[in-house]
């Protein structure tokens, strides 16, 4: 198939546009370079550098496109509370523009890169489609209401789109002649924060609260390898149903506490890491892991790579290349 892929030089895209490259698809990467960079867009994709809104009509039309994989978006929760106007037209004003681009030039099938922030605070856990969702900060509500988008363009167009809700993406795509990983310029996420204190880099690693109603007091999150992830993606582009809205929620659906996380990362690494226990975030839930039921049981996905060592092992490889 022929491919557009958003976002495509950022973290999850462009590990992503890897498989679908080393599965034998054309892949168009569309990215602005704001938050990605350059030298992550895989080789043999082609690549169009280019904000999403203004430019993925003009892509789309050159025909021939078989889908469209949809990454790019603004993803800071922070940022979004303080500056929400950059989240509703980052990514839902780009959004809707390139869904209009799709309409226009009859491309059959979209893949959304969603996010369990639409859910907010669970009421249960592990967290099936069916929860509630009650977004808690501007970045959640900006994917939630792409998620509505993409119903009515499904029930009204014929779109064949599916959202996939991820948890905690961690890891690093190791195989082949480049590695993929993240670096990001504002960094948010657990195991590259902790392992930049291995790399001497950063201080300490804050634990925000070890009172909370866990094993070891720590808060426990679900953890899911990018390339699991991205076999996911070519799973979710294959099932893809005419006419239907599909979500699914993408976990190990196993959960690991800050400090396991930790730990790993100290044996990982062979450095001490220091820890310093800061007090809780407001808005922290104790324990998020995802239900991923749905998606073994309708797309054939059963995440391989869990094993939290193999996770951060593969993180600090790509760590080390840098």
């Amino acid at each position: 198939m022929k491919l557009l892929v958003t976002g495509g030089a950022g973290y999850v895209g462009s590990v992503c546009a890897a498989h679908l490259l080393d599965a034998g698809h054309e892949v168009v990467v569309l990215d602005d370079l704001s938050t990605g960079h350059r030298d992550a867009v895989p080789d043999g994709a082609t690549f169009v550098e280019g904000e999403l809104g203004a430019t993925a009509g003009e892509v789309l039309g050159t025909g021939g496109f078989d889908g469209v994989l949809h990454f790019a978006a603004r993803s800071l929760v922070g940022e979004s509370v303080e500056h929400p106007e950059k989240y509703w037209a980052g990514n839902v004003v780009a959004s809707f523009r390139l869904l209009e681009a799709v309409r226009e030039n009859a491309v059959p099938r979209l893949v959304f890169s969603s996010t369990a922030a639409t859910y907010g605070e669970p009421e249960q856990v592990p967290i099936p489609e069916t929860a509630p969702t009650r977004p808690t900060n501007p970045y959640g509500a900006s994917k939630l209401a792409i998620d509505h988008m993409l119903t009515s363009y499904a029930n009204a167009h014929g779109l064949a789109a599916t959202s996939l809700r991820y948890f905690n993406v961690a890891g690093a795509h190791v195989g082949g002649t480049r590695r993929l990983g993240e670096r990001h310029a504002v960094e948010t996420h657990l195991i590259p924060i902790v392992l930049q204190v291995a790399a001497g880099t950063r201080d300490s690693v804050s634990i925000y609260g070890d009172d909370w109603p866990t094993p070891d007091g720590s808060c426990v999150r679900d953890y899911i390898h990018v390339d699991d992830l991205a076999d996911a993606h070519l799973l979710a582009l294959e099932k893809a149903v005419p006419g239907r809205h599909a979500v699914f929620n993408l976990g190990s659906g196993q959960g690991f506490s800050v400090r396991e996380v930790v730990e790993a990362c100290r044996a990982v690494t062979g450095h001490p890491i220091p820890a310093v226990v800061a007090p809780r975030r407001a808005g922290d839930p104790a324990v998020l892991v995802a239900s991923s039921a749905e998606a073994t049981a309708r797309l054939g996905w059963t995440p391989s790579r869990t094993d939290l060592h193999r996770i951060v092992a593969d993180a600090w490889e790509f760590a080390g290349d840098r």
